[in-house]
């Protein structure tokens, strides 16, 4: 009597279980999301908000959106995770929105936008040094890849550079290279929502900006129907929804893959300044916005290694290591 043939996976990972393969993509998928909204950010400031007020839309920015979150998720972080919050909520939000914004006007946005791209190889570098993952040579080089697109795309005629913006782009671009690595490597608490977790990351991040209002802001108050608008977009969408989808692909996709799709955050800035600004796009330009896409794309389908296999395996990775589209760094909450 014949014994039954069974079907067998392969295990080289030339074939991908549908249901983690699915999973993988949306979860880049609604990432991506993310930086796209963000892309919005420099449109909404220059064409709704009040003038030379940059920490007023910042703490405007995080707080109806942390409150928005915590009337869906409420809750108080265990007292294990307090500090671990509260630490996230600085480097995401706290510290990463002022120095935006600073830079913002200071610096041309090009000169910004090829410094923030430049968190993918932060990520890396951090990663590395804390022996958190290793990162193949692949992945290394479509992040530089994306960095050359948007250094591309953010050409202008005349580059001047301000010493104290500069300095406020670097620290920003390492600051949210940091809280991603570290968002990923905590995780969330057990039995936590993930939204509660963003909620007070954002709620901590407005209380560490809110004295900084008196100090950098100097425009005009003057709250009318577009000032209202614009507030209310970068709360809802800009922060709650965006945030939601970015941390939540922070958690679940590597550190360096996530910050790759950060480049998606000028690139749609560029975009919507053509279409909505009117401000045209050189050839060279264009050409810079196909590498960078290209680059944040392609790092995205970069397969783990047996390095990274074995490293995974040691911190009590997935069980399908072979079957990750991404190098999954390990996750100590899942």
């Amino acid at each position: 009597m014949r014994t039954p043939r069974t079907q067998t996976q392969p295990t080289d990972g030339r074939r991908l279980p549908r249901d983690i393969a699915s999973s993988t993509l949306g979860l880049t998928a609604a990432a991506a999301l993310a930086p796209i909204l963000w892309g919005t950010t420099y449109l909404v400031t220059t064409e709704l908000l009040p003038p030379d007020r940059p920490m007023t839309a910042s703490v405007l920015r995080a707080v109806p959106a942390g409150l928005l979150l915590l009337l869906v998720a409420p809750g108080i972080p265990s007292k294990g995770w307090r500090l671990k919050t509260a630490t996230l909520g600085v480097l995401n939000i706290g510290v990463f929105f002022p120095m935006l914004f600073v830079a913002a006007y200071r610096l041309p946005g090009g000169v910004a936008a090829v410094v923030g791209s430049a968190q993918p190889l932060i990520i890396i570098a951090i990663s590395t040094g804390f022996d958190w993952g290793r990162t193949r040579p692949v992945h290394i080089g479509w992040a530089i890849v994306a960095v050359a697109g948007v250094a591309l795309t953010a050409t202008s005629g005349t580059i001047r550079l301000d010493a104290i913006g500069l300095a406020a782009a670097v620290v920003g671009t390492v600051s949210m290279a940091t809280g991603v690595t570290f968002t990923r490597r905590w995780g969330v608490p057990p039995i936590t929502n993930p939204l509660n977790s963003t909620a007070w990351q954002l709620l901590v991040g407005g209380i560490v900006i809110s004295p900084l209002i008196p100090i950098v802001d100097d425009g005009p108050w003057a709250i009318d129907t577009e000032a209202v608008v614009g507030y209310a977009w970068l709360a809802v969408i800009g922060g709650a929804l965006a945030y939601s989808l970015w941390f939540r692909g922070a958690r679940a996709l590597p550190p360096a893959n996530i910050t790759l799709l950060g480049v998606l955050s000028p690139l749609t800035a560029a975009v919507v300044g053509w279409i909505a600004l009117g401000q045209n796009m050189t050839g060279l330009q264009c050409l810079g916005f196909g590498i960078a896409l290209i680059g944040s794309i392609a790092g995205q389908f970069v397969r783990r290694g047996p390095e990274a296999d074995s490293a995974g395996k040691k911190h009590g990775s997935s069980n399908h290591p072979r079957y990750q589209l991404n190098s999954l760094f390990p996750s100590r909450n899942k």
